[in-house]
């Protein structure tokens, strides 16, 4: 039996929602993450370092006793950000970065941003103080096919917010093709990037090939096969400009399974399994380590984490629970389209 060990990783995107999800779902990440960046995009949005406050005592009491894990908070950026509470937050430790969302982008993003120049000040600022900017990179243009907004995003927003405020520190979240790997390898030491396993894993045919497969939907939506390939030889290279951000995404099946519906993958549950699967396929785990301990905290300037983790593999394959119970409803649980024999054992 294989036997790795790393240091525990930490997840740098993650959705918790709120109420009975998030009860739910924060014991899956804390099981095997010890820390995490936690979203905005709740209704109404995190918009203040109180709300963060708030929020954040909400994760806490759902942290399962003896899990030692961090919840780091953000706060959603808008047109109206005051710059002011924003700093003394910062200064305060209540928010540790800012997420932008064009407005309208995915799952609760109307508040986003319209205008970039109307936020040019509050980035101005962020980068006098150092507070890290994570970007949903997508526009939202009806003309621009749903394929290529990620690729036009970088080329009319990205380039522009680099290019006039090269000291601010970005992470371009859960990337999805070949286009952002070039663009971000080949930028300032500033600019990141974080990628999910889903995108690791899956092709657009995952949502679209025998049927609608909508528990495969996520936004920015998955791409042709040439992009995934870009995705994986990316992250298991061990450059360290990158590193694994879930983007794990509750819904319930039944808002999952409409007429209309929502966005988003809940990969928390297996997510090192399936990462140290696609790594192993690679002959690349000696890689994974940075990807999922090493990289993202490197960025974010924090000490890696003291704790260890094993991974074993299994002679036979692993077997996925299909479903995680919220009450008398439940989340469909991410599985991929090919065997998994790494587990974690501890």
């Amino acid at each position: 039996m294989e036997k790795i060990e790393i240091i525990k990783p930490d997840d740098w995107h993650v959705h918790f929602r709120d109420n009975k999800i998030l009860e739910a779902v924060v014991p899956e990440t804390t099981r095997h993450f010890a820390r995490s960046i936690v979203m905005p995009n709740l209704i109404p949005p995190i918009i203040s370092g109180k709300d963060a406050v708030r929020y954040k005592k909400r994760i806490e009491k759902a942290i399962p006793k003896g899990k030692n894990f961090i919840p780091f908070m953000t706060v959603y950026l808008t047109e109206n950000t005051d710059k002011n509470e924003l700093k003394e937050s910062y200064k305060n430790g209540l928010v540790f970065a800012v997420k932008l969302y064009p407005a309208g982008a995915t799952t609760n993003s109307d508040s986003g941003v319209k205008d970039l120049r109307k936020v040019m000040p509050t980035l101005e600022t962020m980068a006098e103080l150092g507070i890290p900017l994570l970007i949903h990179g997508e526009v939202t243009d009806k003309e621009i096919d749903i394929f290529d907004r990620e690729k036009v995003f970088i080329e009319q927003k990205l380039d522009f917010i680099c290019k006039k405020i090269p000291d601010l520190k970005i992470t371009l979240e859960h990337i999805t093709t070949k286009d952002a790997t070039l663009y971000v390898n080949e930028g300032n030491n500033n600019l990141v990037a974080s990628i999910t396993p889903h995108h690791l894993a899956l092709n657009r045919n995952a949502i679209l090939v025998g049927g609608i497969k909508p528990h495969n939907y996520c936004l920015p939506i998955l791409k042709r096969e040439p992009h995934r390939i870009a995705l994986l030889d990316t992250a298991v290279s061990g450059n360290p400009k990158f590193f694994l951000g879930t983007d794990t995404a509750p819904h319930m099946t039944e808002d999952k399974e409409s007429a209309c519906g929502c966005a988003g993958v809940f990969n928390a549950t297996y997510c090192l399994s399936i990462l140290a699967q696609l790594f192993d396929n690679k002959n690349s785990l000696h890689n994974l380590e940075k990807f999922v301990s090493r990289n993202g905290a490197n960025h974010y300037n924090l000490k890696t984490n003291d704790e260890k983790i094993s991974l074993v593999k299994l002679n036979q394959e692993l077997s996925f629970k299909k479903y995680l119970e919220v009450g008398e409803k439940k989340i469909k649980i991410f599985k991929p389209d090919f065997p998994v024999y790494w587990m974690v054992s501890n």
